[in-house]
């Protein structure tokens, strides 16, 4: 049962998903060690869903249609904003030459952010890890636990690979600026779509 969890795990990781983009974009504007603790901070704001999901509170998120939406739109807002820091010359997730360096956990901070509004995942984890429990009452949590742990893990794996491919290529968008200003854009447009994608989502 532990494969077939780390595989079907494995399958959705790598399925590009804002976190993803979110750390593409600070691996091609500021580098590899800033990459990292993006997708630290992504796989940080895992934590709450998974506990949501162990306590059962995904079930009063998914019940609750006011709390659904709040949180749905408290995200809708922040990708909105990740959209306007990508455009921005000054922004955060701007692809430019001249970066001004910012502290390791508030880019980390901003990669959590973007896991912990949204909502799905708390009901993405309720449906995703009791298939692969043993059906023992008395373990249900410890394995829950177990299973978040890992797919934490394969999150933060996965994520700082892309994060590093995306410093690799650094180089030569910066030696562009036709290419910076279309990276820059791309992303913008990407966090724009993504928030409305959420925004017609229901519990």
């Amino acid at each position: 049962m532990t494969l077939q969890f780390l595989a079907t795990a494995l399958v959705v990781v790598l399925i590009p998903g804002t976190g993803v983009i979110y750390t593409l974009a600070v691996g091609l504007g500021r580098g590899r060690g800033p990459a990292i603790w993006a997708a630290l901070g992504c796989t940080v704001g895992i934590v709450p869903h998974l506990l949501a999901a162990t306590l059962g509170l995904a079930a009063l998120l998914h019940a609750s249609a006011v709390l659904f939406t709040a949180v749905k739109f408290a995200g809708v807002a922040y990708l909105l904003w990740l959209a306007w820091q990508a455009l921005a010359a000054d922004g955060a997730l701007n692809v430019s030459e001249n970066r001004t360096r910012e502290p390791g956990w508030v880019t980390a901070r901003r990669g959590a952010l973007i896991n912990i509004l949204n909502p799905k995942l708390s009901i993405f984890f309720l449906a995703l890890l009791p298939p692969f429990l043993s059906g023992d009452p008395a373990t249900a949590t410890a394995e829950m636990t177990a299973l978040g742990t890992i797919f934490m893990g394969l999150t933060f794996a996965v994520f700082t690979l892309y994060g590093i491919f995306a410093a690799a290529a650094r180089d030569r968008v910066l030696s562009s600026r036709r290419a910076m200003r279309w990276m820059s854009r791309s992303f913008a447009a990407i966090f724009a779509g993504l928030a409305g994608r959420l925004a017609l989502e229901r519990a």
